[in-house]
């Protein structure tokens, strides 16, 4: 049988741009672009029969590591499972004509796509439950004491940090911001 796999990707939010020149005899159809709790995939999985074909896309919508990618592919060999990559048209059988650099380039730009993958939908998912993103905020009177310490050149960084519980790398980054917004008034 002919399996198909879509999930959301980074540039295809909507899944719609995924297999839609391809017949397939079933296609599983992932909610979400996270990597946990891949329902569909674990279906398909659950499905496929040796001798079968998978095509996705491209990695991406597959495997959200190299770690998982490999795991995914022991699984297939095991299986005897052909996976078609079709944006990177490549199977699972199939070795890239490359250099040893252009491989380890396809793996590092892969690594880079996972990365991107994970970190935009978690944040997306982060931001729908009304988690707050990035580094907390320093309190503002923290932050003005922090500021007289420093301008006044009588306190050490580390007494700045003891009074005021802001790190030097912090001070730092907010000073930087300062000098950016007296420059921008």
């Amino acid at each position: 049988m002919k399996y198909g796999y879509i999930r959301p990707t980074v540039s295809d939010q909507q899944a719609t741009n995924q297999l839609t020149s391809l017949i397939t005899d079933e296609v599983y159809i992932e909610a979400h672009g996270l990597a946990k709790k891949r329902t569909e995939l674990e279906r398909l999985f659950m499905q496929i029969q040796n001798g079968d074909e998978l095509y996705v896309q491209n990695i991406e919508v597959l495997a959200d590591s190299l770690q998982q990618f490999l795991d995914i592919l022991r699984l297939a060999e095991r299986d005897q499972l052909m996976i078609y990559f079709v944006d990177d048209e490549l199977t699972n059988q199939s070795m890239m004509n490359a250099t040893l650099l252009q491989n380890i380039e396809f793996f590092t730009s892969l690594q880079s796509i996972f990365l991107s993958h994970s970190s935009t939908f978690t944040l997306q998912a982060a931001k729908q439950e009304g988690k707050s993103i990035g580094r907390p905020r320093k309190s503002d009177v923290n932050l003005q004491l922090a500021f007289e310490m420093y301008d006044s050149k009588d306190f050490s960084l580390f007494e700045i940090k003891e009074a005021t519980g802001i790190s030097k790398s912090t001070l730092y980054r907010y000073l930087d911001d300062r000098v950016l917004v007296e420059k921008d008034e």
